[in-house]
Order: structure tokens, then C-alpha cells, then sequence
């Protein structure tokens, strides 16, 4: 195998602090006046980027409107994105298919460069590691090597990117089989939609 050199800060997040999980968190309102909240500025559309206002801390989990069974406004989405719901304040877990061969459980993280998934996943998936390049990963418990593969394709509720090389790692975080990164999530426009629940994909 090829040595590669690469020098990953990954966030491994273990248990979650509200501080880095979102510590790229901007609110912003759209034209229809819905606040929105959104992880890093290049995920806001750009004409409300003036007005985004930048959180270093999550906004408080609303408490949640007493509404009538199939009240709940539908929300539209563009051709080609995705939603993900998810418990506001809770980690973003999500199913990613890999190659359309099989699924894994990973957490959406902003914060980490690249996406990392455990090597007997990979294995379980069929992904070869034949041309993996060696590298290097850092968190916050020091140094690792690992191996970086590629795969076809990463299909998140029919967001579907790739190839990308991902990192064969395991990642200890206590739930989910890795993270997905921004090589990933950086193809799309990234909307959280904390009041909701719901993450939108939009491909760029």
C-alpha cells in the first residue's frame, strides 16, 4: 500500500457538549419569516447570509406546540435533496447506504473533516481494501493510524454523493458505527432545522 500523509482533525465527540456539537450554529429567517438554524455559513442560502446571526452555543430546545393530529405544515423539498428527523438536543444519528450495498449507522458531525466509518462495516459492505492509502488520524485522545478507502457512493434518505475516500476507523462514541463528515456533508446545503427536527440536504 501507498503511504499518504494526512493529518485529520476529527471531532470525536463521545457524549455530545452542547459546545461542540454546535459550535458552528447560525440562526437565520427566510423569506416567509421561519427561523431556521443552520451549521456553518456556507449552509445558509446566500441572500440571508447578511442577517444570520452566529450562536456558539445551541438555542434552547422549544417546548413543542400542542397541535392537532396532521396540522403540522408539510415542508417542501428541491429534487434531489433529503430530510432527517431528529430529537432537537439529541446527536443526529442517520442510516448511510454504502456502494447500495448495505447501510451504516453514522453521526452527522460538521466538525469532522472526514467521514469515518469502523472497518468491519466496510468489511461486512464489501469495500475493498486493496488501494487504501495509510495515513493518520487526531482527536481528542491522541494520534491513530488508519487506513483511508474509497467508496462509490454515500447515500443518505436519497442524497447520494462520491466517490469519497473515507477513514476505516473505529470511532468510540458509545452509539452509531462512525461519523459522516464534511467531505460528504460540504456537496450539499446543510439546513437544521431545530425547531422541527429536521435536517435538509440540498444538493449544491
Amino acid at each position: 500500500m501507498r503511504r499518504f500523509t494526512l493529518t485529520t482533525a476529527l471531532a470525536l465527540l463521545g457524549g455530545l457538549a452542547a459546545g461542540e456539537a454546535y459550535a458552528q450554529t447560525y440562526r437565520w429567517t427566510d423569506e416567509h419569516g421561519h427561523v431556521n438554524y443552520s451549521q456553518g455559513i456556507d449552509s445558509i442560502p446566500e441572500r440571508f447570509r447578511p442577517n444570520a446571526q452566529y450562536m456558539s452555543l445551541p438555542p434552547a430546545a422549544p417546548v413543542p406546540a400542542v397541535t392537532a393530529p396532521g396540522t403540522r405544515r408539510p415542508i417542501p423539498v428541491a429534487a434531489g435533496a433529503a430530510q432527517i428527523r431528529f430529537t432537537p438536543g439529541q446527536p443526529i444519528l442517520v442510516n448511510a447506504r454504502i456502494n447500495e450495498a448495505g447501510s451504516a449507522r453514522l453521526l452527522l458531525d460538521t466538525g469532522a473533516s472526514v467521514t469515518t466509518i469502523s472497518p468491519r462495516v466496510l468489511a461486512q459492505l464489501g469495500v475493498s481494501s486493496r488501494e487504501a492509502l495509510r495515513g493518520s488520524i487526531r482527536g481528542v485522545t491522541g494520534t491513530a493510524d488508519a487506513l483511508f478507502v474509497m467508496v462509490n457512493s454515500i447515500d443518505v434518505n436519497g442524497a447520494k454523493a462520491g466517490p469519497i475516500r473515507v477513514v476505516a476507523h473505529d470511532v468510540e462514541l458509545g452509539q452509531g458505527e462512525g461519523l459522516l463528515g464534511r467531505d460528504y456533508l460540504e456537496r450539499f446545503i446543510v439546513n437544521i432545522d431545530n425547531q422541527l427536527g429536521i435536517v435538509t440536504l440540498t444538493p449544491r
